[in-house]
């Protein structure tokens, strides 16, 4: 059985017309007969489940297309509770359908989590078919034992509940109190997980000892509650919250660090600064001059520098201090580390401007689990807002430095030094920073439910950039004579609009053609609410992002190009916007000549025309220059939660996608987990022939594809002279 030729499904309602079937069962329908029925927007669907012959016409309501991975996967469970539990949960899923044979993980096996390596993933019996379900086929650590386990009894060894790099506080054996060390790392020992840690202190109160300890007995340092003067460790408590190294002095890739070990201290190299998946707080890649580190680099089966074996150790940033042993090397130090005294919370100066992160740096840094900003309590407009607007464009910077009342300066305070800057240097901001803006915005007064309550991203962005900083706003519209400024522009269509698969260019043309709206200048910003109202209600079912926007024909001033001879335009007819005989749609602008000649025909005889700005010496043969803007991001809306997309690059494929709360670990004490991964595959879809992509369902689209094209709820165009970073 060929998956690629079968389209499968989970039943998640019970249809009562068909006794024997169970929601947790998987079925399928071959591709082609799916598609016909699909185009016939049939309300059933002929589907057989795995292990039967017989084929049933089941409610569409009640199936859930699955891809055949997670099909396969679900169809190794033995049970249809557990598939359809598993399938609702989701997250172990995801997880299971990202490792990669040779992962290290934590099996359960014997009813104890145990740690081995995948050697193998797909069927017992070396089938390639979805009827037999895919398992994992894991090499326990401890001698050469293999077990066979479905999904569930499998979890990344980064799941662990410490990491390489952790400081830890743990309990040896007939030790009353607590100890403390560095977690070098996780091995196996009588087939239970252990943690290899070299301690503060050894048996005899001597620095240098190294212990393996059970992890069941080993906690984080900064959530142990014990006294810290109680412990003569020779360092201070780590409190998790990742203030930077003790001297202040900013740490980079390629510094010259310590860190404090249980043999004493120990100098090395940065290799790698970033987020580690699943841990909170900045961590750093260390290549340590001495063979007393645990790796080569890589960490959980994942390569995130290169050194030589032994000589790699993940620790956090806070844990390090910069290794400079005389004052001619600190002579060396960037001026600002010594001399400045006023610091941000990242050890560097309050105003420093980190410029965004450019395209070739995407991939690297901000790309992965733990990368964006992180969710709490209804901030998805305001995380995906920021991370659109902050994270690869520079069109709003003027934010974060115009002069700004007392009342307001700890706000811009925290969006450029705990939001923009965190961001565009490490690629991750902390819910708690996020959070931090909502209180100060609360507490002054502009709205008492800023911590608790969703809202929408303009309700946000106009507070921020009109009633706190002031900003001027980027958009001045003219409507009959007068000019309006606006910082966002909502489009509204007539009722006489012939659009059904319209891209924004088309929607913006129309809606200032109805509101007889033009632009007074070129603005920096250009952000656009598409046409629907609320959140539910969406007037098209898809819409096609303009990657470039041309504006020319809606500048009030301005040289315009003559529609027939491509010349200096001299009149504008608002009569033709919409005849046939000329483009879809856009405003039409002539020369005299071609005028006279296009307005000669009966049906335009009675068209009133009006002037369009004519530069002074522009010679008439030569054609004007085109006003267009780039588009740098979009947000989207499906039930209730915001999502963004970033056009982070010029090339076609350059797309990445944002979920401030793509996961979460734990339940009301837990936290969410956001992501950032690269979706190229959109481009296959704004590439498509129109006609093609109007008649494809949303259901048959693959899923970042629909959201972008099916739930964008505002698109953010820049001028591309507009950036402060050229």
């Amino acid at each position: 059985m060929d998956p690629k030729q079968y389209i499968f499904f989970i039943i998640t309602e019970r249809d009562e017309m068909i006794p024997l079937l169970h929601p947790g069962q998987i079925c399928y329908s071959k591709e082609d007969q799916y598609i016909r029925k699909a185009e016939q927007d049939c309300t059933v669907l002929p589907v057989r489940w795995l292990g039967s012959a017989r084929e049933y016409d089941v409610q569409v309501v009640c199936l859930h297309q699955l891809p055949p991975l997670y099909a396969a996967l679900l169809q190794a469970l033995d049970t249809e509770e557990e598939r359809l539990d598993a399938f609702l949960e989701k997250s172990a899923l995801e997880t299971a359908a990202a490792l990669k044979e040779g992962c290290p993980v934590y099996v359960k096996n014997m009813e104890k989590w145990r740690l081995g390596v995948v050697r193998n993933i797909g069927n017992r019996d070396n089938r390639n078919d979805c009827f037999y379900g895919t398992f994992f086929k894991i090499e326990l650590q401890t001698g050469s034992e293999e077990v066979w386990v479905p999904f569930t009894c499998v979890k990344p060894a980064s799941e662990a509940p410490v990491q390489a790099g952790d400081r830890v506080v743990f309990f040896p054996d007939n030790e009353k109190h607590a100890r403390r060390g560095m977690v070098m790392d996780l091995q196996e020992e009588n087939g239970q997980p252990v943690a290899y840690i070299s301690t503060d202190m050894n048996e005899q109160g001597e620095k240098g000892g190294a212990v393996t300890v059970p992890l069941g007995f080993v906690l984080k340092e900064e959530i142990h509650p014990s006294d810290v003067e109680s412990m003569d460790t020779g360092i201070g408590m780590d409190t998790g919250a990742d203030t930077g190294p003790a001297n202040s002095c900013p740490i980079s890739l390629d510094s010259r660090v310590r860190v404090q070990l249980g043999k004493g201290p120990a100098q090395g190299t940065v290799r790698w600064i970033g987020r580690l998946p699943g841990q909170k707080g900045t961590k750093v890649g260390l290549e340590l001059d001495q063979k007393i580190g645990v790796s080569d680099g890589m960490l959980s089966g994942v390569r995130y520098f290169q050194c030589p074996p032994k000589q790699g150790l993940f620790v956090k940033m806070s844990s390090c201090s910069l290794d400079i042993p005389d004052s001619g090397i600190r002579d060396k130090v960037p001026a600002y580390t010594t001399k400045q005294t006023t610091l941000d919370c990242d050890g560097r100066p309050e105003g420093e401007n980190v410029p965004p992160i450019n395209s070739e740096d995407v991939k690297w840094l901000l790309v992965g689990r733990m990368k964006g900003i992180q969710g709490h309590c209804n901030s998805c407009y305001m995380d995906a807002a920021l991370f659109s607007l902050f994270s690869c464009s520079s069109v709003l910077d003027s934010l974060l430095f115009k002069p700004a009342e007392p009342k307001d300066k700890p706000i811009q305070r925290t969006l450029l030094r705990d939001i923009v800057n965190p961001l565009r240097r490490e690629g991750y901001v902390e819910a708690s920073s996020v959070m931090r803006l909502r209180k100060q915005l609360q507490e002054s007064g502009y709205c008492a439910t800023f911590t608790t309550d969703e809202k929408d991203p303009e309700e946000f962005l106009s507070l921020i950039m009109n009633k706190i900083l002031s900003l001027e706003p980027p958009i001045k519209l003219c409507s009959r004579g007068s000019v309006q400024s606006s910082f966002c522009y909502q489009i509204f269509l007539d009722k006489t609009h012939d659009l059904i698969l319209p891209t924004v260019q088309q929607l913006i043309e129309q809606s200032f053609h109805s509101g007889h709206l033009k632009l007074a200048e070129v603005p920096s910003c250009l952000i656009l609410q598409m046409p629907r109202f609320g959140k539910a209600f969406k007037m098209f079912q898809k819409i096609i992002p303009s990657l470039e926007l041309d504006i020319t024909g809606l500048l009030s001033e301005g040289p315009q190009q003559c529609l027939m001879c491509g010349g200096l335009a001299s009149e504008e007819c608002v009569e033709c916007f919409k005849d046939s005989a000329f483009s879809r749609n856009g405003f039409k602008y002539f020369c005299q000549t071609c005028s006279v000649q296009v307005h000669s025909h009966p049906s335009r005889r009675s068209h009133i025309l009006s002037p369009s700005f004519v530069p002074e010496g522009w010679p008439q043969a030569m054609a004007p220059p085109r006003d267009k803007m780039e588009l740098f991001a979009v947000l989207c809306i499906d039930t209730s939660h915001y999502v963004s997309f970033l056009k982070y690059g010029p090339g076609t494929n350059d797309w990445a996608f944002f979920d401030s709360m793509s996961d979460r670990v734990g339940d009301v004490d837990g936290y969410n987990i956001p992501e950032v991964r690269l979706c190229p595959e959109v481009a296959k879809y704004l590439e498509m022939p129109v006609t093609e992509l109007a008649h494809l369902q949303p259901r048959d689209m693959e899923e970042v594809g629909k959201r972008l094209l099916c739930d964008a709820y505002m698109c953010l165009y820049q001028s591309p002279s507009a950036s402060l970073y050229h």
